[in-house]
């Protein structure tokens, strides 16, 4: 969350920030209330003040009846400190429950648009979209054909939106996998298998919201836990409260974990299949950094973004996201886009990774702090995170872009080493 003396300080930025960003939240009341917060903490030191000088007198009094009125004094003002102090906390608390809604300033560079219309492409791939002289079939086509991918088995054993994953398409994710975490160890990430659940507190300091109408989240009854829609919750969670020394940083992780995302309200010809589903695989990317060193690290995110799907000969675009398409954490954020010739009429671009700067806005939240050597005090880290691949999404874009006129697959070179040299599936 942003820091609660730069929005009072700030107010009107931050107001047209929330504006770009289609938020509206009470901010007024925000400058009310902290404005009364402040009085009454004054008003609490004050009287601490004057409490402390009056039992410092009791000792120098000069005979019992000055002394006990002195006492009487003294106990009268921790009264009023105890009143003056418990209505501080409540105005904190109501201050905190607004602060936590306010979403990270945006880039100043990020375009400003209210939905991903205003999104604004930046670069594209280096392999570009194929001509194909035979009819496209989209994915599920593809998978039902050859039995790779079994929806009604998922449907019958957990519900809809749930599926099996067969045959050679199970060897082409686990080499989407290693092919993934192989590149991304040499450089320098370490890999990491997170849990697949983790504590409320951790999802709503990461910015996601664990209950409610609007959640995306799978929440374990009557208990504090989740099921994780992405590993950046836990490789964020993973330093909740702690330290870290400023020569340690950049702390750039490899995460590895199933995704649990209940697509509330997600329906229609462009989610079907893979695109959107309830549970899938993804290699995910996340980064602790200096302060001045996170710009530099979101364009390495989105390189390595860019190279993976290089590799896998996919066609793509990049786009720098708009105000009111950015998540509430996210101070900038870029999308890659796949080419999917088989979505829509005639090929559509589908999201297929995004990588996002969030500055101090997670770490803030999750008490994440550096410490410098011989400099007193401790600052926030920034937090990054990026996709590697989400491995639903990635075999989209291979099955539709790779696919023959045979109803075969050709197998990216670069997966080949991971396929047991196979150059085609199906």
């Amino acid at each position: 969350m942003l820091d609660r003396k730069f929005i009072f300080e700030n107010i009107d930025a931050v107001k047209e920030n929330c504006a770009n960003r289609n938020l509206n939240i009470k901010l007024d009341s925000f400058v009310e209330l902290e404005t009364s917060r402040r009085a009454k903490l004054q008003e609490s030191e004050e009287l601490n003040q004057k409490a402390n000088a009056a039992s410092k007198q009791i000792g120098k009094a000069s005979d019992d009846a000055e002394r006990e009125s002195l006492k009487e004094e003294a106990r009268k003002l921790r009264e009023q400190k105890g009143a003056a102090q418990e209505e501080h906390d409540k105005l904190a608390e109501q201050v905190l429950a607004i602060q936590k809604l306010v979403p990270n300033m945006a880039h100043p560079d990020a375009p400003i648009g209210k939905d991903d219309k205003a999104n604004l492409k930046i670069s594209d791939g280096k392999t570009p979209p194929r001509k194909f002289d035979f009819e496209v079939m989209d994915h599920l086509e593809l998978g039902q054909h050859h039995d790779w991918i079994d929806f009604e088995g998922g449907a019958r054993t957990t519900g809809a939106g749930f599926y099996f994953l067969k045959g050679e398409l199970v060897l082409l994710d686990l080499a989407l996998q290693q092919f993934a975490v192989n590149e991304l160890v040499a450089r320098g990430f370490t890999p990491t298998m997170t849990p697949d659940l983790a504590r409320n507190s951790v999802l709503e300091g990461i910015g996601f919201n664990p209950r409610g109408p609007e959640t995306q989240i799978y929440s374990i009854e009557e208990s504090d836990i989740s099921l994780i829609g992405t590993a950046e919750i836990t490789l964020g969670g993973l330093y909740s409260g702690e330290t870290v020394s400023d020569e340690e940083l950049p702390i750039k992780l490899c995460g590895i974990s199933h995704c649990y995302r209940t697509e509330a309200g997600a329906a229609g010809r462009a989610s079907r299949g893979l695109y959107r589903v309830h549970q899938f695989t993804k290699i995910e990317m996340f980064a602790f950094t200096l302060p001045e060193e996170s710009d530099k690290v979101h364009e390495e995110l989105r390189q390595i973004e860019c190279d993976l799907f290089d590799a896998i000969e996919v066609p793509y675009r990049v786009v720098d996201t708009a105000t009111g398409d950015l998540g509430g954490p996210a101070y900038r954020k870029y999308d890659l886009e796949a080419w999917m010739p088989g979505r829509g009429d005639a090929g559509e671009y589908g999201e297929v990774t995004s990588t996002s700067n969030c500055t101090d806005y997670q770490s803030r939240r999750l008490n994440i702090r550096y410490k410098k050597k011989d400099v007193k005090g401790t600052n926030f880290v920034h937090t990054l995170n990026g996709t590697a691949f989400a491995l639903s999404r990635a075999l989209i874009s291979i099955l539709e872009n790779h696919q023959n006129a045979d109803k075969s697959v050709t197998v990216p070179e670069a997966l080949r080493p991971y396929m047991g040299g196979r150059e085609k599936i199906g």
